[in-house]
């Protein structure tokens, strides 16, 4: 019974019973009442009271002889009285079972006890009486609660009951059927939820579910297969980052082990310049160390900001400097561009700087000689309360279908290019992350052949939230 199928059943049939249950009730005692009531006054109007009290007050002009009229046909019965009057009224009658209520045109009460009024309901379920074409009173047929029925309507009664059982049994039924479909109906999506769940578990990333039913059951449908993807595509981007440390790390321990083994065999005498060889692949094992660890911290939010306003100006003179001896070796002309009025941005300049060095070292890396890099800052036109930081260079470029992946993991639009050549392939993911974890933006822009421009919106030290 622990099926949510099976407690919505129950739920569906206890609710389906009960409101059966308390709609034959209910029916029941209104039909007993208003037929009681239908008998009672259609046999009234066959007993031809109300032609005798209305002949009565147009003979006397008033009500006078209605008490002893009435008193007679309850105390003698309908014999004495005419024909007309059904038996089962007769019957009811001369037990005491029926008592009568006269009211005048206006529905005040003139017997058993002048005084009162007669309820719109009484009114309009009571006998009118005429006195030829005059309308004189309203004759109102009370039956006493639990008088006995006549043989005939009490059959009558019993079939209507009988009908009314039938109905809501029937209708118990079509509920309690179309509550267990729509249970299942409700339920079929959740299990098709855990068997999918299970699956995921045991490694099939790619398992997604339908997606449909109420709104609600489709909203969690379609979250679960956006999570699907999302694991699917993080064990993705784990692969390939394993893949890519394991090949990142067999250059440098190849050379290691290499050399050593060399020197081993004797093949290379154990010379300062083997040593250093060996030394510069322990460093590189180092530095990608180093950037993966770093790396890690940043996108796990955990690197630790010192955020304060930082003037733009020196931070990028001193970024500037660091590289001015390699671009003059080389004949690349290296500026600054500052915007009058630059505001101080709210930044850790530590991390920041790392993130322009960065860019200035890859455009160094990718420029021809006699060819020119401008790191430039300004207010950001585009993002209210934000200062912009740009890197432009004129160097290589890089093609459209490579700037989507510029931000990823180890990538390298040269495929050919060693990290002898260049660093760890980590530096621009991590400034993606020191970017992201200081509330700004990140981005290039670039045209193969024609040079890039790489930068970074921060906020400004006057827009602290």
């Amino acid at each position: 019974m622990s099926r949510l199928w099976a407690q919505l059943s129950l739920g569906f049939a206890a609710v389906t019973l009960v409101s059966v249950l308390t709609v034959a009730l209910l029916a029941n005692l209104r039909a007993d009442s208003t037929f009681r009531s239908y008998l009672v006054q259609s046999q009234l109007v066959a007993s031809g009271l109300p032609e005798t009290l209305g002949a009565a007050y147009a003979r006397d002009g008033g009500w006078g002889a209605a008490a002893e009229i009435l008193s007679s046909y309850t105390t003698s019965g309908p014999g004495q009285h005419g024909q007309g009057m059904g038996q089962g009224m007769g019957a009811m009658m001369g037990h005491g079972a029926v008592t009568f209520t006269l009211a005048n045109a206006t529905g005040a009460v003139v017997h058993p006890a002048a005084g009162g009024q007669l309820s719109r309901g009484d009114l309009a379920a009571a006998t009118p009486v005429w006195a030829g074409d005059v309308l004189v009173g309203y004759l109102l047929a009370s039956e006493s609660p639990g008088a006995a029925l006549p043989l005939a309507g009490q059959r009558f009664l019993s079939q209507i009951n009988l009908a009314i059982m039938q109905a809501g049994l029937a209708a118990g039924l079509v509920g309690i059927v179309f509550g267990l479909l729509i249970a299942r109906g409700l339920s079929a999506p959740l299990a098709h939820l855990a068997a999918a769940a299970r699956r995921i578990a045991t490694g099939r990333l790619d398992e997604r579910v339908p997606v449909g039913g109420p709104a609600e059951l489709a909203e969690v449908g379609a979250a679960f297969n956006e999570m699907a993807a999302a694991l699917e595509s993080a064990e993705g981007q784990r692969r390939r980052m394993v893949a890519d440390i394991a090949h990142e790390l067999r250059t440098p321990l190849s050379v290691i082990q290499g050399n050593l083994g060399a020197i081993l065999d004797d093949v290379y005498p154990l010379t300062k310049a083997e040593v250093a060889t060996i030394y510069d692949s322990t460093i590189s094992l180092h530095r990608l160390v180093d950037d993966l660890r770093e790396l890690s911290l940043a996108e796990s939010g955990q690197l630790r900001l010192r955020i304060e306003p930082t003037a733009l100006g020196p931070l990028l003179g001193r970024v500037a400097a660091l590289f001015s001896e390699p671009a003059a070796a080389r004949q690349i002309a290296v500026s600054i561009e500052l915007a009058d009025d630059l505001p101080d941005a709210l930044a850790d300049p530590e991390r920041i700087g790392q993130v322009v060095t960065n860019f200035v070292a890859n455009a160094l890396r990718h420029s021809n000689e006699g060819g020119r890099i401008t790191l430039s800052a300004q207010v950001d036109a585009g993002r209210p309360g934000h200062v912009l930081i740009a890197v432009s260079d004129t160097g290589q470029g890089i093609a459209a279908e490579d700037l989507p992946h510029v931000f990823e993991r180890f990538w390298r639009a040269d495929r050919s290019r060693s990290r002898a050549q260049g660093g760890s392939g980590l530096g621009l993911a991590i400034a993606r992350e020191i970017v992201q974890l200081h509330g700004g933006q990140i981005g290039v822009e670039s045209e193969d052949g024609r040079g890039s421009r790489f930068w970074l919106s921060l906020p400004t030290a006057g827009n602290e939230k």
